[in-house]
């Protein structure tokens, strides 16, 4: 229900946030469930965190509750929580860390941005792209993003010919006139060519230039897209190829449910002219109809020219935008914390790679793990080591009697944050690390004071 203004009604408004806190308790608790599923590995890959993948599905789930997320903002702290907690317990289970362990640390160290973060990112795609609501705080319109398209406009039973589309690499035996299309991006700028090629000789090109802010497959398709155009125009040809080495691009071109605005166009051109075929061809393999389109599109992307070809941004544009204000947000949020500071000297800048750590190092590096100065934070045990010292990880690490096997050198007081740095970086040493908190956990009775 809306008022004549347009503004939601505030019953309305009260119901939506009682839908929203409803999805996230249910979620909640799926995510729990699930949870309980998922158990560490003593080495923390990129193979092992595929387990967070499960995360990140559910929490696409609220792609339809994100818009909402950001417009209720009396209620967004205890959402906020709600993430996190939600978030904190796959964190846990994929590193096997103390309960203890600060969670931005625990993001940090597997490559996950926060849960908010996320939500945010989402919620910013869902009104650009679906709802078509400008971003007035990211500065963004949804008038520079292509629309995607509805499924299907054409009737079933209409569709392309067979024989009007091929994947093999058609450059083995090519005709002796065809069409040969490319894109190509640079440093400099996007370019998109083709070139008509008959008896091995260039009797036509175009080429033209995109922004800078165009991914390659727009490029491909613009380039596909003029070389229909001009096949069209073409007379006396019972039918004519077109050669591009993309092969998504053809895909998307012969698709009728495509929802891409262009790979519309081009089917239905097809579908008008079923004399016009596309056919892949392999890239750099010293085919001269392919190479004289690639050389095309390279110049067109690195010339000076004025003249742009304006064309709309792609949503693989608006994400790697959307990612990299998530990176800087995330970073900044890691600045500020003040919770996980030894992970903060270590890694002090995020990044959605994991450090790949064991469990081991992961207890040693956050201090979160079987130390006598970790138990006495807590009141569970004094400080001291058995030996009489404070039992701190860096004791252990390099002046215990009972690891003297594994020993470190020792770092001046004034050069203990740069010694944490510098062992984390070595791989031998986070050898020597691990099987010191193996050793500690294998023999807990040992490092305890009497």
């Amino acid at each position: 229900m809306r008022s004549k203004d347009g503004r939601s009604a505030p019953h309305v408004v009260v119901e939506r946030t009682f839908k929203i806190f409803s999805d996230f308790s249910h979620l909640f608790r799926k995510l729990r469930t699930c949870g309980r599923k998922v158990s560490f590995r003593s080495n923390v890959t990129p193979k092992s965190l595929s387990l967070s993948l499960v995360l990140w599905r559910k929490s696409h789930k609220f792609d339809h509750a994100a818009p909402n997320y950001v417009e209720i903002r009396q209620d967004k702290t205890k959402i906020l929580r709600k993430l996190d907690s939600i978030q904190r317990s796959f964190l846990l289970s994929i590193s096997g860390a103390y309960r203890t362990t600060s969670t931005a640390a625990l993001q940090v160290l597997l490559g996950l941005p926060p849960l908010a973060l996320k939500l945010q990112q989402e919620a910013a795609i869902t009104n650009l792209i679906r709802l078509r609501k400008p971003d007035p705080k990211l500065q963004l319109s949804p008038d520079n993003y292509e629309q995607p398209l509805s499924r299907r406009k054409t009737h079933r039973s209409l569709f392309l010919q067979k024989d009007q589309i091929s994947l093999s690499d058609g450059g083995l035996y090519p005709p002796s006139e065809a069409i040969y299309t490319d894109g190509s991006k640079t440093e400099k700028g996007v370019g998109a060519a083709y070139c008509r090629i008959s008896q091995n000789q260039i009797i036509e090109c175009w080429s033209g230039q995109l922004p800078s802010q165009a991914t390659v497959f727009q490029a491909e398709l613009l380039a596909l897209s003029k070389a229909v155009e001009h096949a069209k125009t073409i007379l006396n040809q019972t039918s004519i190829k077109i050669f591009t080495d993309n092969r998504a691009a053809i895909q998307a071109s012969t698709n009728p449910k495509s929802r891409n605005q262009m790979a519309r166009q081009i089917f239905l051109s097809l579908l008008s002219n079923p004399h016009i075929k596309l056919n892949w061809i392999k890239a750099h393999a010293g085919y001269f109809g392919n190479e004289s389109a690639d050389l095309q599109a390279k110049s067109a992307a690195e010339s000076e020219t004025t003249n742009i070809h304006q064309i709309k941004f792609s949503k693989a544009f608006l994400k790697t935008h959307l990612k990299k204000h998530l990176i800087q947000e995330w970073q900044r949020t890691w600045d500020d914390v003040t919770t996980g500071r030894p992970i903060q000297n270590i890694i002090p800048k995020v990044t959605f790679h994991p450090v790949c750590w064991t469990r081991e190092e992961i207890l040693f590096f956050t201090q979160h793990g079987p130390f006598p100065s970790y138990f006495n934070r807590f009141k569970i045990l004094p400080s001291n080591c058995s030996c009489g010292q404070v039992g701190t990880p860096l004791h252990y690490a390099t002046e215990c009697i009972l690891t003297s096997s594994w020993h470190i050198k020792k770092p001046a007081d004034n050069f203990q944050k740069i010694w944490f740095r510098r062992v984390a970086a070595n791989k031998n040493s986070r050898l020597l690390i691990r099987k010191i908190v193996q050793h500690i956990n294998n023999n807990r009775a040992l490092f305890r004071p009497d």
